[in-house]
């Protein structure tokens, strides 16, 4: 076998907006890496490609496939050391069954674990448990030297917290070490509440604030008095039942449907019905994946957004103010007529010391538009009113940001820069999206 295999091929983020025309390179060794960043002048590691926008495009990108080993696992303490391409659904295989779970997992198990650190990937338990990198103990990683080194939040501490939440672009993650968390069943007890509006949605947020999970799915079509009417679900690991975890294969979208599909009177339908059959202050047990993953259970969904492909737009609000700014960014978006067929809320906690993480502490909106150029021109301006308000988009769903608005929303981008100067990054990493947003 060679070191490497290698592949032209038009590659996207899970948005399938932009592609890339990109030499997919596939190293097979720890020296096959080393080979391949010396031969090249710029690359990006690119994991599962389950970010939404251009952050894992470029021309010639490192496929993290044979990075996927399980290297230590230590079942008393939950410490586990993993190489990054390890997807966060291995994981689960692995180690629910012997009582441990990860301590903050996004919307998706088929994520890396290098690129659950390079997002610095967050979930419904931000409030309390913060976000991925913060439960990251250690990472083995390639600089743009060539050299391999150690970096935790006490050893090269500055290369640590520009890593997690830096898109890749300090170096390429080869392990990392994770402390996970203990629990006693494979379930999730699960409290649903009603909330009419935005303002009480965000009540329900702060009167259950000390639970450990919460999320929120939102008609981003409502109006009027009802706009931003939610559905909460919140959750517990419970106390009994079984460990074993029952992995199904999704049901797979072959084909890319008509995006025309996807409309005004079809959102409109379904946002009513789900509405309609949710059920208030109702409680039940669900497994965790369901909780968790719910899309998992259909592969390619992206498909259902047709060929031209759709924008995933996720920002955070700050908390002060951060109601009445969510009811003006909502009504913003229900007068646009582009709703979003799916839309998340969540709230966050205290931001971390990461440079370039996206949570800060108040209120998290996730929506989904169809592709087009007047979602683009919508997206620019709720850019606007988002950095006006101090709040940010989240990279890792971004594919259309303007630099002024990046470098407005991320005070630290200057920071991040002279990190990446000091370790050999600048113009070795890069994907489509650091060169939209102007960094080097």
């Amino acid at each position: 076998m060679t070191a490497t295999t290698q592949t032209l091929t038009n590659i996207s983020g899970w948005g399938n907006y932009p592609t890339q025309d990109a030499q997919v390179i596939t190293p097979l060794s720890l020296s096959a890496y080393q080979t391949q960043l010396a031969q090249h002048p710029s690359i990006i590691a690119r994991g599962m490609g389950r970010s939404y926008g251009d952050s894992a495009n470029a021309p010639i990108v490192l496929q993290t496939t044979y990075c996927d080993h399980f290297i230590a696992f230590d079942k008393a303490t939950g410490l586990l050391t993993v190489e990054a391409g390890v997807l966060l659904r291995d994981i689960l295989k692995i180690t629910v069954k012997q009582g441990w779970f990860l301590p903050v997992t996004p919307g998706t198990s088929f994520v890396t674990v290098g690129g659950a650190i390079a997002s610095d990937v967050h979930g419904k338990n931000h409030h309390i448990a913060g976000t991925f990198g913060q439960h990251v103990v250690s990472i083995t990683m390639l600089l743009g030297t060539g050299e391999v080194v150690t970096t935790s939040p006490t050893e090269l501490p500055d290369l640590f917290h520009a890593t997690c939440g830096g898109m890749g672009l300090t170096g390429v993650i080869l392990s990392a070490t994770i402390q996970l968390i203990p629990i006693q069943s494979a379930f999730i007890a699960q409290k649903t509440i009603k909330a009419d509006c935005i303002e009480a949605a965000c009540e329900a947020f702060e009167t259950n604030s000390s639970g450990t999970y919460s999320v929120a799915w939102i008609d981003c079509l409502a109006t009027g008095k009802h706009l931003g009417r939610s559905v909460l679900m919140l959750g517990e690991h419970a106390e009994s039942g079984r460990l074993d975890l029952t992995v199904k294969d999704p049901i797979t979208v072959p084909i890319h449907t008509p995006a025309a599909l996807l409309n005004s009177m079809t959102m409109r339908a379904f946002n009513n019905a789900y509405w309609v059959k949710a059920s208030g202050d109702k409680t039940q047990t669900v497994p965790l994946l369901p909780y968790f993953y719910p899309l998992d259970a259909i592969g390619g969904w992206n498909k259902l957004y047709g060929k031209a492909g759709f924008l995933q737009y996720q920002f955070v609000l700050p908390k002060v103010d951060g109601v009445a700014n969510m009811r003006n960014i909502l009504t913003q978006i229900a007068q646009s007529g582009q709703g979003s067929f799916l839309a998340v809320l969540k709230q966050f906690g205290q931001a971390n010391q990461n440079l370039l993480s996206f949570p800060i502490e108040g209120y998290t909106l996730a929506l989904d538009f169809k592709m087009s150029q007047s979602t683009i021109d919508l997206l620019h301006r709720l850019d606007d009113m988002v950095a006006g308000m101090g709040g940010r988009v989240y990279l890792t769903k971004d594919a259309v940001m303007l630099e002024v608005s990046f470098k407005t929303m991320y005070s630290n981008w200057e920071q991040f820069e002279a990190v990446r100067q000091k370790y050999g990054a600048i113009e070795k990493f890069a994907s489509a999206q650091s060169k939209r947003l102007g960094l080097a």
